[in-house]
């Protein structure tokens, strides 16, 4: 391919980004702090019910 081409990839997406960048005002916003913390108190409780249940 020469220098001259364009492959048409960085352009193709160049709307998803500015489509998925924008903030929606109506979106469920959530801490990353949060989710954080679910996921450990969820692995948690799994390995509680898995010692349980030996």
């Amino acid at each position: 391919m020469s220098s001259g081409q364009n492959s048409g990839g960085l352009m193709s997406s160049a709307g998803l980004v500015r489509y998925f960048d924008a903030e929606d005002r109506n979106a469920i916003r959530i801490d990353p702090k949060t989710i954080f913390a679910f996921g450990l108190l969820f692995g948690v409780g799994v390995l509680v019910l898995n010692a349980v249940a030996i």
